[in-house]
């Protein structure tokens, strides 16, 4: 048993008033899980399949189908576990491979810069690289999938709608973007341009900077 970070869980109310797994959530949990399964196995593929023409396009395809599922969960009242403490999940899996075979399939087109925080004032500009972005959306993902296969339903929709709203609802929202980018060059014929990190952040400074209206 270890102790449910992130997350203060050690404030839950008490067992009366936890949460009771329903059959809609257990629909809803079984219905994330299985686009969970599908969207792991689909990266593995994609990086394993050493194609880096059809890359882009089917992470394109797999991170649109997986907010989808994101969306059901963050537009639902907070899900509460019926347990204090996150019960053992086993071993997370090792996706250093997969990170860094996606790296060489995408090439220049991983990196990208993203705006962190749309409402923030003024908002603020981050490199981000789509690799290790996929890399860990999936971490997280497999991360509650273990719970659902082991029956812990609960767990499960908890750490996925935490997960979603803290981290990879985000980090897949900035992969989404990044790769219609890519996709909207290539159909445009427009080449992404060759440029450092320090570059792009300094083009898309001066972007924000601009007056608008």
């Amino acid at each position: 048993m270890t102790d449910s970070t992130p997350g203060n869980r050690l404030n839950l109310p008490n067992s009366d008033a936890w949460t009771r797994v329903d059959s809609d959530l257990e629909d809803l949990a079984q219905g994330v899980a299985d686009q969970v399964a599908s969207f792991l196995l689909a990266v593995r593929a994609i990086a394993r399949s050493g194609e880096p023409g059809t890359a882009i396009p089917l992470l394109l395809l797999e991170v649109s189908q997986l907010l989808l599922a994101g969306a059901r969960l963050g537009v639902m009242t907070d899900l509460v576990p019926s347990e204090q403490y996150e019960p053992e999940p086993g071993p997370d899996p090792d996706l250093d491979r997969i990170r860094e075979a996606l790296a060489v399939l995408l090439g220049p087109a991983d990196e990208y810069v993203e705006v962190f925080d749309p409402y923030a004032d003024p908002p603020e500009l981050v490199p981000g690289r789509i690799s290790d972005d996929v890399a860990a959306i999936a971490g997280r993902l497999a991360h509650g999938l273990a719970h659902h296969r082991g029956g812990r339903v609960d767990e499960a929709l908890w750490w996925w709608q935490f997960s979603y709203v803290s981290s990879w609802g985000s980090e897949a929202s900035a992969v989404l973007r990044a790769l219609q980018s890519v996709v909207a060059h290539d159909r445009l014929d427009a080449d992404i341009p060759d440029t450092t990190e320090l570059e792009r952040i300094a083009v898309a400074e001066q972007i924000a900077a601009q007056p608008t209206g």
